[in-house]
Formats: C-alpha cells, structure tokens, sequence
C-alpha cells in the first residue's frame, strides 16, 4: 500500500470524531429530537424525566460538543500534521492515542451536562 495514501487516510479517520462532535453537537441545538425516545439523542434518567429536561439537554449538550468539536478538529489536525513525515509505526501509535483521548472526552462531556441538568432542575424533573 503506497504510505501516502495510508497517511491521508488516517489522518482523515482520526477527524470522524471530532467532525462527527460538529455535525451532531448543531443538529442537537437547532433541531433536538422532538419527543423523549429510547433509540436516539443523550438519554439519560435525568434528561428523560420530562420535555422541558429533554430539551434543555440537548441545547446543553450540543453547546459542547459544538465546542469541544472544533478544539478536537484543530488539536488533532495539528498533531497529525506535526507527526506527518514520521514511519508508518509512529502514526500508529500516534492514531490509537488520539483515538482514545477523543473517546475519553466524548464520554466525558457526559458529566458537564449531567451537572447543568442538576443545577437547573429537581430530582424530579421540575424547574429549579
């Protein structure tokens, strides 16, 4: 396999998160899953106690990721463009760790939402 195309491939699959934390980080501001459901949008007990918890987690949570995606695309491109020119082995190794720190960031927007949630509203779902 030519090392160039394998450079620009996985430079470009290690954007998928952070491009996928843009695209979904607008649709949940400007168009949230109308109705609480158990197949799509961020499900937790608390923001799917009531419309008003569904809704305000979704503008919360798209906020972020809308943020965190554009400091993810801009960090990880910079990286990959500095490690650029390095031997196959490097941007392996290079890859899995910006793999995982974005994974670990993703699930970790989990907590800030959680806690904008607890803040504004009851145990039981209403309006703090």
């Amino acid at each position: 396999m030519n090392i160039m195309f394998l450079k620009v491939f996985i430079f470009c699959c290690n954007l998928l998160i952070p491009l996928m934390l843009i695209i979904f980080g607008w649709v949940m501001q400007k168009h949230p899953p109308k109705n609480i459901n158990s197949i799509y949008g961020y499900r937790t007990s608390m923001s799917m106690k009531n419309q008003d918890t569904w809704d305000f987690a979704h503008k919360a949570c798209g906020k972020l990721w809308w943020k965190i995606g554009w400091i993810m695309l801009i960090f990880s491109a910079v990286v990959q463009l500095l490690f650029f020119n390095s031997d196959r082995n490097m941007i392996g190794i290079l890859s899995a760790i910006l793999c995982t720190v974005q994974c670990i960031i993703l699930i970790g927007t989990i907590f800030p939402v959680e806690k904008a949630l607890k803040k504004n509203f009851n145990p039981d779902g209403s309006r703090k």
